[in-house]
């Protein structure tokens, strides 16, 4: 009973991350599923800290169809993202939530390593391992389409219209970035990589790359998050800018204590940030989705702020807080990764994105050991209690959660 545990806990000290083991459940039966039950985290969708384990029966596999063992996941601030953003983005649509006639369940989505443990398809045999995006389950049927011998795609109907991104399933022997000692960073930072390497290419292209010196600041909300601390890093390496992140005041000490930021402001103290004036324009990078702390930044730097780029909602229930009068300076741009992805995808080429986010990646995960502690979480009421901590902001910003439903 105790061997899902020991696993976890096994793929964790391959990572060479400090564990911060204290944060986890360890109670010795957290593995005793029933091999017919499919057990999965859902919540409400119209109130996304009302949750619940929901239980079912496994369902037989039909022709191009495969079973996924989902072994471990990470869950941070970027999946409240998907939740906040769920029904505006579509987030709900990649793995429908139970029928129930009085509340919308939904299943929101985490980044993570699975395996195939029974298989209708014929080229994609048992045993093969995938990373992807996957439900908080300890399961879950694809069905496969579009193989290759890099990865597959779920061409389930209801995941059609959905961006291919998310719908890639790569095997770990033949995904350029994986490396068996950085699974931990794997499921933790690769997603949130991305969409910070997005960031910094569409701030790059709209702005910082057609005029070098019109930009000298770049304000990130939310710096303790890990897309905030991605973006950073990318950021940083840009001649010329001042990379300056903007954080509550708990949070403040870890923010500076990373070396991606040129400077931390707290949300309380933002007449600190650098002078809006025609010497200094900014762009800012909104990861907070807080509406008040948009607000103070627009009103800070009127119109000496060039870009301002709306990427995620980790303050998820202060979205509401709107002030009393019109936003200054430009108008916030909403970013989606996955659409900068098809956009480079189709100018690079496949290969070509991939050898750049490739080389950043690596150059990014090899310095995370300093601040990043691994901490394990199991079985479904572990996770659904980690979820409900992380709602409510009471996870430490350099810990990594990785989880297990098993």
């Amino acid at each position: 009973m105790k061997d899902c545990w020991a696993a976890l806990m096994q793929l964790l000290a391959r990572t060479g991350c400090p564990q911060h083991v204290s944060a986890a459940p360890t109670p010795p039966n957290l593995c005793e599923t029933t091999v017919m039950s499919v057990t999965t985290i859902e919540v409400d969708r119209r109130q996304i800290s009302r949750s619940r384990v929901h239980s079912e029966s496994e369902v037989v596999l039909q022709d191009g169809e495969v079973r996924l063992r989902v072994e471990a996941f990470a869950l941070t601030s970027n999946n409240i993202t998907y939740g906040v953003f769920g029904d505006a983005m579509g987030y709900w649509n990649f793995f429908p939530g139970a029928p129930d006639a009085e509340t919308p369940w939904g299943r929101i989505p985490v980044w993570g390593f699975a395996e195939v443990v029974e298989t209708r398809v014929s080229d994609l045999p048992v045993g093969r391992r995938i990373y992807g995006f996957l439900p908080m389950s300890n399961q879950i049927i694809v069905k496969a389409g579009r193989l290759d011998e890099r990865s597959f795609v779920d061409m389930s109907e209801h995941r059609a219209p959905m961006a291919a991104a998310y719908n890639r399933y790569v095997f770990t022997d033949q995904d350029p970035i994986y490396h068996p000692d950085r699974e931990a960073q794997h499921m933790v930072l690769w997603p949130l990589f991305m969409t910070s390497f997005m960031v910094d290419d569409v701030l790059g292209q709209n702005v910082l790359e057609s005029d070098p010196n019109s930009v000298a600041s770049v304000v990130i909300s939310s710096a303790s998050s890990k897309t905030a601390i991605g973006s950073a890093h990318l950021l940083a390496r840009r001649p010329g800018v001042s990379v300056v992140g903007l954080t509550s005041s708990k949070n403040a000490d870890f923010v500076r204590s990373l070396d991606c930021f040129h400077r931390v402001v707290t949300y309380d103290m933002m007449s600190d940030l650098p002078s809006g004036t025609a010497a200094d324009i900014c762009a800012y990078v909104d990861v907070a989705g807080d509406s008040a702390v948009t607000w103070g930044v627009h009103e800070h730097y009127g119109d000496d702020l060039a870009y301002s780029l709306a990427v995620g909602g980790t303050h998820w229930d202060a979205r509401a807080r709107v002030p009393g009068r019109s936003l200054a300076g430009p108008k916030p741009q909403p970013f989606f990764a996955p659409t900068q992805i098809a956009l480079r995808n189709k100018e690079w080429g496949r290969a070509g994105l991939d050898q750049r986010v490739s080389e950043a990646w690596n150059r990014f995960s090899e310095g995370t050991a300093p601040w990043l502690q691994v901490a394990p979480t199991s079985g479904p009421s572990g996770v659904e209690a980690l979820f409900q901590e992380l709602l409510a902001g009471r996870v430490d910003p350099s810990v990594g959660h990785i989880c297990s439903m098993h």
